[in-house]
């Protein structure tokens, strides 16, 4: 038992038992099933909303709305304590990883659709993540329903726009508006709780420790003639000067990955995009061709760091190509996160995964980023642990529907706990 774990308030089991009870396996499920069935795509998040809030308004909740912009909002409740105790707050995006569209994605668990079989429930956003945001529901209308006393207030959030992806040049626009833009919002606005749980896919892990994320683009100038000109031309051709380029960043990547280690991960550098060209225009030689790179940066290296080490690359791939007309920019910029292992919610979690599951929960540090990024940075200390189950395949997001009650129980129980009236 750790210093954190012996200053949390002990729950008596027979209270502990009455919470659990509480917890409605089919409403549940019905929950889960009603979220996936309304597309939420990033930038389209206004639906979801109008259904998350009149689910909490449905439970006595006190329930506010912030209009991050247009067609999108942020909703929070409280579920309001007795003092000025501890506040913990659930946070969960509503926006999903992908839109459902995507013809190359077939699998059931990447349509708006939900489909409940073999024990498990698939569905687009199951897993990211409004499987979290149906538990968190459930966990509160648990504690609603039993004979537990809280002191400090306990927050639910659903907030728009935490999907990894960004604005640039021609993609504009709130479908663009992803990384943290909702819980930008949420803390811009006066939501600062004292802790928070991100339901984030973590198969029931505690993840103290993500990496952050830098986007890197380097692109090369050419010449921009018809076809019929351009022979003996080809070393001005803009897409034969990014190949030089790509080469160069290919031979670096090691060293990225060596300096980036962190967690037991290597660092990544993700040849995420390249462009160059007209398709529309093939006789025509491109007037440019650029290169996108996501370098994943670990939580203890500062994101000016790892921009220097990109700009370092660049500056050599300009002293070996010094005819090439380069330029270098980056665009995303997202720290990484750290919460530590003795942290009052930290032993909350795990001794109650540990009551519910009998077994002892894996510690783990991740690639992915979330809005942990933005809340410890407001001073929010945040710890990922949610619902999902093994990784995607072919067939997409899906929970095994026993994961998404247990880790309701143990939502409740840690709620109760942490909020709950401090011992003298």
């Amino acid at each position: 038992m750790n210093a954190a774990e012996k200053t949390l308030n002990r729950i008596d089991p027979a209270l502990a038992a009455e919470i659990c009870s509480a917890i409605d396996e089919q409403s549940l499920l019905q929950m889960c099933s009603e979220m996936i069935n309304i597309p939420s795509p990033t930038g389209g998040e206004g639906p979801m909303a109008e259904y998350v809030r009149a689910a909490w308004q449905g439970m006595g909740l006190a329930v506010s709305w912030q209009e991050v912009e247009q067609g999108r909002a942020n909703v929070i409740a409280r579920f309001e304590g007795t003092g000025n105790g501890r506040s913990l707050m659930f946070n969960g995006h509503m926006d999903t990883s992908n839109t459902g569209d995507e013809n190359f994605l077939t699998g059931i668990g990447y349509k708006p659709n939900a489909v409940i079989k073999d024990g498990m429930i698939y569905g687009l956003g199951i897993y990211n993540m409004k499987g979290a945001l149906a538990c968190y529901t459930h966990a509160v209308k648990a504690l609603r329903n039993s004979r537990v006393t809280l002191a400090g207030d306990i927050i639910l959030a659903a907030v728009s726009g935490e999907i990894e992806k960004s604005q640039w040049e021609e993609f504009r626009g709130p479908e663009y508006r992803g990384y943290g833009v909702g819980t930008h919002y949420l803390v811009n606005h006066g939501v600062l709780p004292d802790m928070c749980i991100l339901g984030e896919p973590t198969d029931l892990r505690v993840i103290l420790e993500h990496y952050g994320s830098l986007w890197v683009r380097i692109a090369v100038a050419g010449i921009y003639v018809h076809t019929a000109f351009a022979a003996g031309r080809d070393g001005e051709n803009s897409i034969r000067r990014l190949a030089d380029v790509l080469d160069a960043v290919r031979e670096w990547m090691p060293v990225w990955e060596e300096k980036a280690a962190h967690g037991g991960h290597r660092g990544v550098a993700n040849l995420g995009c390249i462009r160059g060209g007209h398709p529309w225009r093939a006789s025509r030689t491109p007037e440019r061709a650029e290169l996108f790179l996501d370098l994943r940066v670990p939580p203890r290296m500062t994101l000016q760091d790892a921009r220097r080490e990109a700009r370092a690359l660049f500056e050599e791939i300009k002293k070996r190509y010094p005819g090439y007309p380069l330029e270098f920019e980056t665009y995303v910029s997202v720290p990484g996160a750290t919460i530590s292992a003795e942290h009052q919610m930290v032993a909350a979690i795990e001794r109650n995964h540990r009551r519910l599951l009998g077994t002892e929960p894996e510690r783990g540090v991740v690639l992915w980023c979330s809005d942990a990024s933005v809340l410890t940075r407001y001073g929010i200390p945040t710890v990922n642990y949610g619902p999902s189950s093994g990784p995607r395949d072919a067939q997409g997001e899906r929970v095994k529907i026993k994961t998404l009650v247990d880790i309701t129980k143990i939502y409740a129980l840690t709620a109760a706990e942490l909020c709950a009236p401090r011992l003298s």
